[in-house]
């Protein structure tokens, strides 16, 4: 491989990824964004409030593409309002950020692994509620205690100083629409002050000044994605010759250092994120800029991989002998990736899915096994229900992806 193949798979992988995916998961979490900042505090009194129906509400609100709903409930659990079988319901159905992939690039499939995550959540939520075993994992719970809490809560506070409370000023954690603790209490410490918010940090002020210029390109990037699914030849349009590279690259290139500035590379959205959402819909934009850029990174990632192996190993012949030959064991892999916490891992596999290199019940199975992000403030507040969530998830999802596997993968699959 010279410099030259190199760089055509670097270009293909932009355009690919920026102009077919990441242009429309932008849009469209940005709708769920809005949607979030306008009605999700709805949602969590509802599921507070409906004792009975927590699971089911749990697994609602896992199923919204994305893991603002499943975030918010985690402190819910640790104040003891709802019950383990909900966030077992929620995280089952939780899909994370690679929802919005699979929405926006296989619809059907999404529907599919939607239903089947509702049902799947609710199910299992109920069972575990109503068999003891959620009583069984409470009792094993390690709640994390801050010890001198309202002196540590003070010194975060001190940190701060020179940052008014007002109402402009959505860095403060005393201004936040706080969901399922509030401000100074043990959650508000474990989520909020371990890293205070540096507002003169250079990444800071790319992240929530730039914004619009991110959007910019976006929304240019959704036309070329439009006229992309018109059959238009990108690279082919008068008077702008390879457009559809350019657009690809610049759009990449915005994606990487909107990325590197919001420093996002693990975890694209936390609970003291989604607080912020509330705060303002200035902070949904931005907030929404910082995952969109996320999930187009590793969209990235996966089509340069997919481009660079395919390359190396002999193209379509390849993919096409590795689909025949992944059969079962690509449902152990996607619930194993699933287990990951985050969403960059899923978001990998689902692009490498639509790539053709793993049957629907991988998917499915990596669907049901993964927390997303959500996962990621249930380690910190209680990590002994969190090892007991990922671990029954995981058993759902290998049961389910099994019984999928053998209900749908064509003969030629091998076991």
């Amino acid at each position: 491989m010279n410099i030259a193949d190199l760089a055509r798979i670097f270009l293909v992988s932009a355009e690919g990824s920026f102009i077919q995916v990441t242009v429309f998961v932008g849009i469209v979490l940005l709708l769920f964004g809005y949607i979030d900042y306008r009605y999700q505090g709805a949602f969590i009194r509802a599921i507070e409030n409906a004792k009975g129906y927590q699971p089911l509400i749990g697994a609602l609100l896992g199923i919204i593409p994305g893991c603002g709903g499943s975030i918010l409930v985690m402190p819910l659990y640790v104040k003891n309002t709802v019950s383990f079988g909900a966030v077992l319901a929620t995280l089952i159905a939780t899909a994370g950020d690679s929802a919005f992939v699979t929405m926006t690039q296989a619809p059907a499939d999404f529907v599919r692994i939607t239903i089947l995550c509702l049902i799947a959540g609710t199910v299992s939520g109920t069972i575990s509620d109503r068999t003891g075993l959620s009583d069984w994992v409470k009792a094993r719970s390690s709640k994390r205690v801050v010890p001198n809490l309202e002196k540590k809560h003070a010194e975060a506070e001190h940190l701060l100083d020179g940052k008014s409370c007002d109402a402009e000023d959505s860095s403060r954690s005393c201004n936040l629409v706080h969901i399922g603790h509030e401000e100074g209490d043990e959650i508000d410490m474990i989520l909020h002050h371990q890293k205070p918010l540096d507002m003169t940090s250079l990444g800071y002020r790319i992240t929530h000044h730039a914004y619009v210029v991110f959007w910019v390109v976006l929304a240019v990037g959704f036309v070329f994605g439009i006229l992309d699914l018109m059959q238009v030849d990108l690279n082919s349009i008068p008077r702008i010759p390879n457009a559809g590279s350019i657009i690809g690259v610049i759009g990449t290139a915005v994606t990487i250092i909107y990325m590197i500035a919001s420093k996002k590379f693990v975890q694209a959205t936390s609970h003291e994120d989604m607080e912020h959402k509330f705060f303002s819909l200035k902070e949904t934009f931005i907030h929404n800029a910082e995952e969109t850029a996320f999930v187009g990174l590793w969209v990235f990632g996966a089509y340069f991989l997919y481009e660079l192996v395919a390359h190396l190993l002999g193209g379509d012949q390849f993919i096409a002998s590795l689909l025949t030959a992944s059969g079962l064991m690509s449902v152990f892999l996607g619930v194993l990736i699933g287990i990951i916490p985050g969403c960059g891992p899923q978001v990998i596999f689902v692009s490498l899915y639509l790539k053709g290199m793993f049957p629907f019940a991988a998917l499915l199975a990596n669907a049901i096994s993964q927390d997303g992000d959500a996962l990621f403030p249930l380690i910190a507040l209680d990590r002994k229900s969190a090892f007991w969530v990922t671990v029954i998830n995981a058993i759902v999802a290998l049961i389910i992806g099994v019984a999928a596997y053998f209900l749908t993968a064509p003969r030629y699959f091998s076991l």
